[in-house]
């Protein structure tokens, strides 16, 4: 696998409303225990949509991991131009910081937001230019923003032999539990 897309929830549908939650570290070793062998095997690209959550933690953990591993590149390919301009002012920093360490940034459609055509765009080039997705999914949370990528990237798995990982939030709570354990040591 050479190129590989890394999405998941948003922030707000995790309850994580800043930067200092204390889940934000165990997600973000749950990534970085799936990323690492796939980069050992030959992974050269991690591509995210850039949304605030999961997208961007990701990110957040290629750019730490591209020190030890610098053939590794990171892309970020937005739906539309400037998807951060509504942000709050503390999130649209973080967004401008991550972008900072990326290798590769585009927007599919030129223009601000207009349409769920252009989020549609964005998720069939994602998913016509990598070979596989990690998702951070909950089957037993309900809908949620990844819902429909899980469905097109399974039907793409299905019909192509693209290739699904997943990260639960039972992964995440096995690291956590893990953590606090080795603080009782």
């Amino acid at each position: 696998m050479k190129n590989l897309l890394v999405t998941g929830y948003r922030a707000h549908e995790l309850n994580i409303f800043n930067e200092k939650h204390e889940g934000i570290p165990y997600i973000k070793k749950a990534i970085a225990g799936k990323l690492v062998p796939l980069i050992e095997e030959g992974l050269e690209w991690v591509i995210t949509a850039g949304q605030y959550g999961v997208d961007l933690w990701a990110c957040e953990v290629v750019i730490e991991l591209k020190e030890l591993y610098p053939h590794l590149r990171l892309s970020v390919i937005t739906a539309y131009e400037n998807p951060e301009e509504k942000w709050k002012e503390d999130k649209q920093d973080f967004y401008r910081r991550i972008l900072q360490g990326v290798d590769y940034y585009a927007a599919v459609s030129k223009q601000p937001y207009n349409g769920v055509w252009q989020l549609k765009a964005r998720d069939d080039l994602l998913l016509r230019k990598t070979d596989g997705i990690m998702l951070f999914y909950d089957e037993e949370a309900g809908e949620g923003s990844p819902k429909f990528m899980k469905e097109r990237a399974l039907k793409k798995q299905e019909d192509e032999g693209y290739v699904c990982m997943f990260i639960t939030p039972e992964d995440v709570q096995n690291i956590a539990d893990e953590e606090n354990m080795r603080g009782f040591e």
